[in-house]
């Protein structure tokens, strides 16, 4: 594999960036975690913490045998990926698939502070793929903080006496970070329309809102609305509505005395068979069967 790497460090210490962390697990225990059940799904074979990482740079013409996942928290960087350059600031997060040629570096200007790690694994194509139909290879995170909390506990796991235990614990957290970065990178921002519009509907659940209306009282068209809404949860405004409304309504089945009549007119139903078909199409079942179940 051809690599290059630069690295200056003004201070002038030769072994990484001042409170650096680093781990790289030892191949032939990679090998052999490779072959072991869980492990061979998804395995952290190195990872870190780069804090204002002035001069750092890589360059791999013919890729890395690892995916690679860098999310910067500050400063500033490029990640190039054949012919397309990804800007990298606080809250990006890019992901390299294995064998793609690249070059990272971070800025000369405002050096980016990150935390990294390389995953190998049978499973890793999905999980680092265009899971629920996130474009890749770059996202943007909605909160940071709960990502960089995994990538600190993964540092931590592979800190200690590397054994089949620490690489197990590892890849339980890499797996939650990949399905996270995944999730959270569509997750409407806090004030955002979008967000707005979600939280007006969960407010109003008793009731049944025109999208026209709603798409007017966050600014936006009914078109655009309806298109971020598909993208973050998977269907329209209405679907939505009529989930929260499914779960406001498994809630007072489940907790209240209510009748079906009156459970299906707090979220907004004037006719109790309309809301029981509704009910049986969500959950397979009439409200009356649902509420017989035992649960927990």
């Amino acid at each position: 594999m051809d690599e290059t790497v630069i690295r200056p460090e003004p201070s002038g210490r030769p072994d990484g960036f001042r409170n650096q962390r680093l781990c790289v697990v030892p191949r032939p225990q990679v090998e052999a975690a490779l072959s072991r059940a869980v492990t061979r799904r998804l395995l952290v074979t190195d990872a870190g913490y780069f804090p204002t990482a002035s001069g750092h740079r890589r360059v791999r013409a013919r890729g890395a045998t690892e995916t690679i996942v860098i999310l910067c928290v500050a400063g500033s960087g490029t990640v190039r990926l054949g012919d397309e350059e990804h800007p990298m600031t606080p809250g990006a997060c890019v992901t390299i698939p294995a064998g793609v040629p690249h070059d990272y570096r971070a800025s000369l200007d405002d050096p980016w502070t990150i935390w990294w790690m390389h995953v190998r694994g049978t499973d890793v194509p999905e999980l680092t793929g265009p899971l629920l139909g996130i474009p890749r290879p770059l996202t943007r995170l909605r909160a940071v903080d709960g990502a960089v909390a995994l990538f600190d506990e993964l540092v931590g796991h592979l800190e200690r006496r590397v054994s089949p235990a620490q690489l197990l614990a590892a890849s339980g957290v890499a797996w939650h970070l990949l399905t996270r970065l995944a999730a959270d990178s569509i997750l409407p921002a806090e004030g955002s329309p979008l967000e707005r519009a979600m939280r007006f509907l969960e407010t109003r659940v008793d009731s049944n809102i025109p999208v026209a209306e709603l798409a007017g009282m966050v600014g936006l068209s009914s078109s655009h609305l309806s298109a971020m809404f598909r993208r973050a949860t998977g269907g329209g405004p209405g679907a939505f509505h009529t989930a929260v409304k499914m779960a406001r309504a498994r809630t007072l089945l489940d907790t209240t005395s209510s009748t079906v009549t009156e459970v299906a007119a707090a979220v907004g139903y004037s006719d109790p068979l309309y809301f029981s078909r509704h009910f049986r199409r969500v959950h397979g079942m009439n409200p009356t069967t649902y509420r017989a179940q035992h649960k927990g």
